[in-house]
């Protein structure tokens, strides 16, 4: 991996030369997870065709591909273990699984959801993890035991996630409230509540991350909004508007490392990116997505994106300042 590429920093001249670098087809149906290992240097991808797919980000190109047929595949995370992931079902029952890559075994389950799991977020800085499911709970777990850690009841669809310390989360309560908990006291309830205005009737979170300076949280929904609350006070900063959604999917919004910028998909395949810091949207881009980008993410070491619809696209910025890495094993070419 070039010097270069890690020196390079992002800004909206750059983010405008962002082009598709390598195109993965790997996959017969919808995309809806992706997720970059801690040092950048893969990635993980699960789809509802019950494949979880791993790219080498270093080479560009896909590594390993495992099938969960039976329970099907859903929110993919890595874990602080290289190999070791976890993820959750789309089919018969709504168990969160814990898989070696290495061996492709289970190293553990942890059952609990009755309904099915539309959260899961793993701690930054742990082996504790966050889940939120449709039967209205959120439970916090510890990868080294089956047992739910704690267990929350919430009104309506739960969003939650852990600030960069992993010493607080965030949980959204009815698409109206934000609560911050302290993870050693939180059994003791909220130590801030955030009431956020809600624009439209039936707008529904489906989404919740912090910036990586913690400053910042961003509330993806089901309509063409994205929400920017300040993290210390829940102030509304700025609402995030341009990519279409008019049919409820579950867009993911995410920043990029720096906290500078959001980027989010759109029901007509497009990439849209604003800046996090005045709220006006930089540039849209057009990887060729035929149908919903359901999940964009930066990759949190270098100077990539990837975007997935039915296929994964890898982005590299159009510069003459660097190499792009995986020219050096194989032609980027669609």
């Amino acid at each position: 991996m070039p010097k270069e590429m890690q020196k390079m920093k992002l800004s909206d001249e750059v983010f405008r030369t962002f082009k598709v670098a390598k195109v993965f087809r790997e996959n017969t149906d919808q995309i809806n997870c992706l997720d970059f290992s801690s040092n950048g240097e893969s990635m993980i991808a699960s789809s509802n065709d019950d494949s979880i797919v791993v790219y080498c980000c270093v080479e560009g190109k896909p590594k390993r591909t495992v099938y969960s047929k039976k329970y099907g595949c859903d929110l993919v995370q890595y874990t602080h273990a290289p190999n070791a992931i976890i993820y959750t079902s789309n089919k018969i029952d709504d168990t969160i699984r814990y898989l070696s890559l290495h061996d492709n075994k289970y190293l553990r389950y942890f059952p609990g959801h009755t309904k099915q799991v539309v959260t899961l977020r793993m701690s930054p800085v742990n082996d504790m993890f966050l889940s939120g499911s449709l039967d209205r709970t959120l439970r916090l777990w510890d990868l080294r035991s089956p047992n739910c850690q704690g267990l929350m009841h919430l009104n309506g669809r739960p969003v939650a996630s852990f600030d960069p310390e992993g010493l607080i989360f965030a949980a959204g309560i009815d698409s109206r409230q934000l609560k911050l908990y302290d993870l050693r006291s939180f059994d003791k309830g909220p130590f801030s509540t955030f009431h956020v205005r809600q624009d439209f009737a039936g707008c529904e979170w489906m989404g919740l991350k912090f910036s990586t300076d913690g400053k910042k949280i961003l509330i993806s929904t089901n309509i063409s909004q994205i929400k920017l609350i300040d993290a210390f006070h829940g102030d509304e900063l700025f609402t995030l508007q341009g990519h279409l959604n008019s049919t409820g999917l579950s867009l993911e919004g995410s920043f990029t490392p720096d906290s500078r910028y959001v980027v989010s998909g759109s029901q007509n395949g497009r990439i849209h990116v604003w800046s996090a810091e005045t709220g006006e949207e930089v540039v849209i881009l057009d990887g060729g997505h035929p149908h919903p980008s359901h999940s964009v993410q930066f990759n949190p070491k270098f100077m990539m994106m990837a975007s997935a619809c039915r296929s994964i696209a890898f982005w590299l910025p159009a510069t003459d300042e660097w190499i792009p890495p995986s020219t050096q094993h194989q032609n980027m070419e669609h």
